[in-house]
C-alpha cells in the first residue's frame, strides 16, 4: 500500500523579530496564531482570552418582529411549538428555547421530526397536528430556510418565525415567515455569519431577555445556564470555531465542566468522561455522536428528553440508551460504508464523484457513509437510501467542490434539498435518481477535471520529536477550542525510528506505533483505520501527527496521533 496519502503544505516558520513583536507568547503559540492568519498582538490576546465582539441580537434582520411576536404570545398565553432538528445542533437548539421559555411563562411545546417517517425541515402534516392541538406560533430552530411551500401553506393559521443558519437558495424568495432569523439572508447588518442553529436559538433568546430589561424573570434565565447547550451543539454541527463562536464555546465548556445540567452528566458518565475533562474534542468524538445516534437510529426526541429531564434516574436510563443506539450506530455505518464503497469502486472508481444508492440502507446513517468515503477516496460523495416513491440522499464534499451549488443545479428533478458547501442533503422521487446521477457526476467531472484529488495536510511547524514535553502540551491549550478553521495542530518531525508496529482493534483496522526520538526516548503513536500498513512501515519514517495525551489506568502519557507518514530520505 502507498504510505503517504496526503499533499503536504509547511507553514512558513516565523523568525525571531516576528515573535518579539508578541511579549511573553511562547514562539509555537505564536506560530500557531500565525498560521490562523491572527498576527498582530492585539488579535492574539483578545484570540487567546477567548473575547470576540458580542454584537447585539437586533443586529439580526428579523430579530426585531420575532420578539414582539414572542412577547405577545407569552402575555396572551398563545401556544408555541419549538420544532427543530434531529441532529445534535437542532435537539440542543430545542432544549435551549424550550427551556427559555418556559421560564418566562410561555405555553410551549417541542416537535423534533422523525428522520425516517418524515425526514428532514418543516413538513405540512406535523404543521397540520400542531395547529389542531391549539399551536399558534412555531418557531423553527436549525431548518426551514428552503421550505417556502410549506410555509406559505401554514401561514394562514400559524405565525412562523424561523432561524436557521443554512444557505438560503440564490434563485428563489425566502419563505414568506412573520420573521427570518439568518445571518446569511440578504440585507442582514449582522457581522459574523456562522453561528450554528444552537447559537441563534441563544441569539433569539438574548433579544428576549433585553427586551424585557430590568423585568427579566427569575434567576433560571441567566444566559450562561444555556451556555452548555451551546457549546455541544456548535461543536457537534462543525462550524467555525472563530470569532462569536469561540466566545460561546469557551463558556459553554466551562459550564460543562464545572456545572452541568443532570442529563449532560449522565451521558458524561457513559462516555467514561468527568467533570473538568470535557472539551471540543470530547463533544466531537464521545457526546456529539451519541446525541446524534437518537436521531439517527431511533428519534431525536430521545435525546431532547435526556437534555431537559432533572430526574436522576430518567437521564441515567436514557444516557444508557443513548450509549447503546450509538453502538448500534457504529455497526451500521460500518456495514453502510463497505456496501457504498463496493457499489462506487465497482461503478467507476475514476468518476470525479461517488455515488451509491441501496434500499438497504439506513437514512440515520448515509451521512456518516458520505463522509468517510469522501475522507478516504478525497472526492465528493453522496450515499442514497431508496424509497418506493422518494429517496433521501446525504452529500459530504471536499473544499474544491460546493456540493449545495451543485444540487442547485439540479433543483428539477428534486423535492427538496439544503446544506452547505461541505454538506447537504436531499429527497428525491426514485425515478429521478438515475438522472440525478448522471447529472452530479457530469458536474463533478466539469469542474474537478484536472484536479488533483489528493488531500492537503496543512502542517503547523517541523519540530524535533524530542523537543515536545509537558511544557508544549500547556502552550497547546492556549489555542483551544479546537474545531473547524482552528484545528488541531499538526507537527512534523523527520527521520523518527519505528521500533514497532502492530495492527489492533478488534479487526485490525488501527495501527500502533513505538518510535524513538533523537534521544532515544520511545514514543507511543496510534495511526486511525491504517492497521493495513503495518508490513509496509520501513525503519525510519517522517511523520505528520497531533500531540496528545493518553490516560490509561490513571496514567497519563503523552501520544502521537499519526495523520500521515512517509518514509524518510535521511
Amino acid at each position: 500500500m502507498p504510505l503517504q496519502s496526503k499533499r503536504w503544505k509547511i507553514a512558513a516558520p516565523v523568525n525571531e523579530q516576528y515573535v518579539a513583536r508578541f511579549a511573553g507568547l511562547d514562539p509555537l503559540v505564536v506560530q500557531l496564531l500565525r498560521n490562523r492568519h491572527i498576527d498582530q498582538p492585539e488579535l492574539a490576546r483578545d484570540f487567546l482570552a477567548g473575547l470576540s465582539p458580542t454584537s447585539s441580537p437586533f443586529q439580526l434582520k428579523g430579530m426585531s418582529e420575532a420578539v414582539v411576536r414572542l412577547r405577545a404570545a407569552i402575555r396572551r398565553q398563545d401556544q408555541i411549538a419549538v420544532y427543530g432538528d434531529f441532529d445534535t445542533d437542532g435537539v440542543t437548539a430545542t432544549a435551549l428555547l424550550f427551556d427559555a421559555l418556559s421560564a418566562m411563562g410561555a405555553r410551549v411545546e417541542p416537535y423534533i421530526p422523525h428522520r425516517v417517517d418524515e425526514g428532514y425541515g418543516l413538513n405540512l402534516p406535523a404543521l397540520r397536528d400542531l395547529y389542531r392541538r391549539g399551536v399558534r406560533v412555531v418557531v423553527t430552530v436549525d431548518c426551514g430556510i428552503r421550505s417556502f411551500y410549506e410555509v406559505d401553506q401554514a401561514r394562514r393559521g400559524l405565525d412562523l418565525i424561523i432561524t436557521d443558519h443554512h444557505t438560503p437558495a440564490s434563485d428563489r424568495p425566502l419563505p414568506p415567515a412573520l420573521a427570518i432569523i439568518n445571518p446569511k439572508q440578504p440585507d442582514c447588518s449582522y457581522p459574523f455569519d456562522d453561528l450554528s442553529g444552537v447559537g441563534l436559538a441563544f441569539k433569539l433568546v438574548q433579544g428576549l431577555l433585553q427586551a424585557e430589561g430590568s423585568r427579566r424573570g427569575p434567576a433560571v434565565l441567566a444566559e450562561e445556564t444555556l451556555l452548555d447547550l451551546v457549546a455541544l451543539g456548535t461543536v457537534a454541527d462543525l462550524v467555525p470555531l472563530l470569532g462569536e463562536n469561540r466566545s460561546l464555546v469557551r463558556r459553554g465548556l466551562q459550564r460543562l465542566n464545572e456545572s452541568p445540567r443532570p442529563g449532560v452528566e449522565a451521558l458524561m458518565a457513559e462516555s467514561s468522561l468527568r467533570r473538568g475533562e470535557v472539551d471540543a474534542t470530547a463533544i466531537g468524538f464521545r457526546l456529539g455522536p451519541r446525541l446524534n445516534a437518537a436521531g439517527r437510529i431511533d428519534t431525536g426526541m430521545l435525546a431532547y428528553r435526556l437534555l431537559t429531564s432533572r430526574d436522576p434516574l430518567e437521564t441515567k436510563e436514557l444516557a444508557q440508551r443513548l450509549d447503546a443506539l450509538n453502538r448500534e450506530r457504529q455497526q451500521l455505518t460500518e456495514q453502510t460504508v463497505a456496501e457504498a464503497e463496493a457499489q462506487v469502486l465497482d461503478d467507476d472508481p475514476t468518476a470525479h464523484l461517488y455515488m451509491a444508492a441501496s434500499a438497504g440502507f439506513n437514512a440515520g446513517v448515509v451521512g456518516l457513509a458520505a463522509s468517510r468515503l469522501s475522507e478516504v477516496y478525497y472526492r465528493p460523495a453522496v450515499v442514497v437510501e431508496v424509497g418506493p416513491e422518494e429517496s433521501r440522499g446525504s452529500c459530504r464534499s471536499i473544499p474544491e467542490f460546493h456540493i449545495t451549488e451543485a444540487l442547485d443545479e439540479c433543483q428539477d428533478l428534486l423535492a427538496r434539498h439544503g446544506g452547505h458547501a461541505a454538506a447537504a442533503g436531499f429527497t428525491v422521487r426514485t425515478e429521478n435518481l438515475d438522472a440525478l446521477r448522471q447529472r452530479l457526476k457530469a458536474i463533478a467531472a466539469e469542474r474537478l477535471g484536472g484536479v488533483e484529488l489528493k488531500p492537503v495536510l496543512e502542517i503547523d511547524a517541523e519540530v524535533a520529536l524530542e523537543t515536545l514535553d509537558w511544557d508544549t502540551i500547556s502552550a497547546l491549550k492556549m489555542i483551544e477550542p479546537c474545531g473547524m478553521d482552528n484545528p488541531q495542530p499538526v507537527f512534523l518531525s523527520r527521520a523518527v525510528e519505528v521500533r514497532g508496529r502492530r495492527p489492533i482493534g478488534s479487526d485490525g483496522k488501527h495501527l500502533k506505533l513505538l518510535l524513538v526520538d533523537g534521544r532515544g526516548v520511545a514514543w507511543d503513536a496510534i495511526f486511525f483505520r491504517q492497521g493495513a500498513l503495518s508490513p509496509d512501515i520501513p525503519h525510519r519514517v517522517d511523520i505528520a501527527y497531533r500531540l496528545g495525551v493518553n490516560e490509561w489506568n490513571h496514567q497519563k502519557r503523552l501520544q502521537l496521533e499519526i495523520q500521515d507518514l512517509g518514509e524518510s530520505s535521511a
